[in-house]
């Protein structure tokens, strides 16, 4: 089976979406249409307080979650916001498998998977045409639906670490290039 699924993991705050948002920018400049998510943190006074969804090509941006929700599912100190999860990050994904030539997912992670509707989107993903590129929580492995996706073997697992998290978006850009077997490219990252 053809590898067509990249997975980055690593501890939390090791860098995971600044490694994808560098994948993005390279292939972005090779002409590729980039579609889907990224989470970001939201920090007030140096505290963390909360996660933002990010959407790809549109940049439209909602609360995951946040310290200060009283209402829905408790994740650690954080409630999760499902509805813009389904809504926003979910329809991302939905539009990146129709028009983009790489879709985006980050985060695969314990927020995220209290959503069936976006475990059915990721599985849908995956299971499409389309190379995709996603963060997993370093603990998916815990999850039935993470040890699931980690089972899958069209699917490369890509580590990052304090060593790595410098060049390692080199590598996985080259890797999705030679997956789709991109022609006429100037690969001077690598």
């Amino acid at each position: 089976m053809i590898i067509k699924n990249f997975l980055i993991t690593g501890r939390p705050g090791i860098g995971k979406t600044t490694c994808v948002l560098r994948i993005i920018s390279l292939l972005s400049k090779q002409g590729l249409r980039i579609g889907g998510f990224i989470t970001r943190e939201v920090r007030e006074r140096g505290k963390r307080i909360g996660f933002l969804i990010q959407t790809f090509p549109e940049m439209e941006e909602v609360y995951l979650a946040s310290t200060r929700y009283d209402n829905g599912p408790r994740i650690g100190k954080y409630i999760v916001n499902l509805d813009n999860l389904e809504n926003v990050g979910v329809s991302s994904i939905k539009r990146a498998l129709e028009s983009s030539n790489i879709v985006v997912i980050d985060e695969i992670g314990p927020m995220e998977l209290l959503s069936n509707v976006f475990k059915k989107i990721v599985l849908e993903a995956f299971n499409s045409d389309k190379p995709i590129v996603a963060t997993i929580h370093f603990k998916a492995r815990r999850y039935p639906f993470g040890k699931r996706l980690l089972a899958r073997s069209d699917i490369i697992v890509y580590e990052l670490t304090l060593d790595n998290r410098e060049h390692i978006y080199r590598k996985i850009t080259d890797d999705i290039l030679d997956m789709i077997n991109f022609k006429g490219l100037k690969r001077n990252f690598v």
